[in-house]
């Protein structure tokens, strides 16, 4: 029986819930009254149900689909405005055990090249990263507890923020590995990482045994309950997602929506991040292996509904994307996108690397013509870390953004961060750009004070000083 504040992962997601669930949202999904019941109480910006937000997936009626998306740019702009915080993925180790039919680092995959940092070559990466401009990243590896135990990824984890390059830091390490156990999420914490993200893959539980057939990885209860365990371990930020053509798009979408759901009603707040990633081409790997593929048009209608049904949540689509995707989703409820990524083991460092990707990049454009390009679209590039280094947390960040203090300190922030970025890393025309958008935005600042303090550290980053935030 579906119980969202269940501890066991078949009870929060609830196979019959998210049936039933479709079956209302087939009935009513051109039901103008229902809709706009929906989209009335959508309005009052405190979210929806995944039944209700299954609804407006569904819709058929051309009008109310135009509202969907109007209200769903209208609650990213009152929630995030036009900031765009910006990361890296950094990729440790393709080692692993797994038996993932739909990722190239399957244990069974003989042609892809096998490859391990060392701490000297983690050293390296970030370097090159920090000359980028980059400050956050997202950790990634695989699961093998001989290559990949927790130790390696402590230690990389404290080599990371040890580094000091020119006025380069990584400023929050964001880490996407396997299901830990609660002391496994424990050390994370006491580690220092920002957000700890896993994707669930699918939640379809058949359909998850099917894809998973071999490794830790195929335990679906153990990894549907990792986020929990994470909680439990001292970390209140965490990301959830789902690889979209897995398995039917709405069943994925309702599942999502009921782990959100599960998440607020047991600990008291929702996912700290939603990601939205497409089955894509990679080694080993042919996308049409998948039936459940979809169009640029549904996923941008995904975008869509998540923002209006959890407004609170950040949204980041990576590099598997092609910029026309991105851009467009950009409107719809993205607020973190990744730049000048690689998804190789050594792939910042070498010109060539190894066959070590985990799929292949579709937006292959350098971190310098991201962020032009998101300034000519008026989109403010953040590289802003204050939230996780001031506390701002779990229910903290979360009754802020709920409330929109947050506004008071992710607009000057934002600022400081690209005048930074401004300094030490764009090419000239990208700093014109963002010296003339940093000036027209300091008169966006709505409090006074806090406007002239900004005029005052902007400043003062161009003479040479570097990290101020609120």
């Amino acid at each position: 029986m579906y119980n969202k504040n269940s501890a066991y992962a078949e009870e929060f997601i609830d196979h019959q819930e998210i049936l039933d669930s479709l079956a209302y949202a087939d009935a009513h999904k051109r039901d103008a009254a229902v809709i706009d019941a929906i989209l009335e109480k959508a309005r009052l910006r405190k979210g929806l149900d995944h039944r209700e937000a299954s609804v407006l997936l569904a819709c058929e009626l051309e009008e109310k689909n135009r509202e969907i998306y109007a209200l769903a740019e209208q609650i990213k702009k009152d929630f995030y405005g036009n900031r765009i915080v910006m990361f890296a993925p950094l990729y440790l180790s393709n080692y692993c055990v797994n038996g993932c039919l739909y990722c190239p680092y399957h244990a069974k995959n003989k042609h892809i090249a096998r490859k391990k940092l060392t701490q000297e070559e983690i050293r390296a990466e970030v370097i090159a990263l920090q000359d980028m401009g980059h400050k956050r990243l997202a950790l990634e590896a695989g699961e093998d507890p001989v290559h990949n135990p927790l130790e390696y990824i402590l230690e990389s984890i404290r080599t990371i923020y040890s580094i000091h390059h020119k006025n380069g830091a990584i400023r929050r390490v964001n880490v996407n590995i396997a299901a830990l156990s609660v002391d496994g999420y424990r050390q994370l914490k006491e580690a220092g990482i920002g957000t700890y993200i896993l994707f669930q893959e699918t939640y379809h539980k058949e359909s998850y045994e099917k894809l998973h057939p071999t490794g830790p990885k195929s335990n679906y209860a153990y990894h549907t309950e990792a986020h929990d365990r994470a909680m439990q371990g001292g970390i209140d930020d965490v990301g959830l997602g789902v690889l979209f053509g897995l398995e039917l798009y709405r069943y994925e979408f309702a599942g999502l929506l009921m782990h959100a759901e599960h998440l607020e009603a047991v600990y008291g707040v929702g996912p700290h991040t939603i990601s939205v990633p497409r089955v894509c081409p990679a080694d080993d790997i042919d996308p049409d292996t998948f039936d459940n593929g979809i169009s640029d048009d549904i996923f941008a209608k995904i975008v869509a509904c998540i923002r209006v049904a959890v407004p609170y949540t950040g949204m980041i689509v990576s590099t598997r994307e092609k910029k026309e995707v991105r851009e467009r989703v950009l409107r719809l409820g993205i607020s973190q996108i990744s730049g000048g990524s690689r998804t190789s083991v050594g792939g910042y460092r070498e010109a060539e690397p190894e066959n070590t990707s985990q799929f292949d990049v579709s937006d292959r454009r350098s971190l310098d013509e991201v962020v032009r390009w998101l300034m000519e679209l008026n989109y403010i590039p953040s590289f802003c870390t204050a939230c996780y280094r001031e506390g701002r947390t779990g229910d903290r960040f979360m009754s802020l953004c709920k409330s929109g203090q947050i506004q008071n300190c992710c607009l000057p922030n934002a600022l400081l961060t690209l005048q930074e970025y401004l300094e030490d890393y764009a090419a000239p025309e990208t700093k014109r750009i963002g010296e003339e958008m940093i000036e027209r935005q300091i008169a966006e600042i709505a409090n006074e004070k806090v406007r002239n303090i900004t005029k005052e550290r902007l400043e003062k980053t161009g003479q040479g000083q570097r990290d101020f935030y609120f």
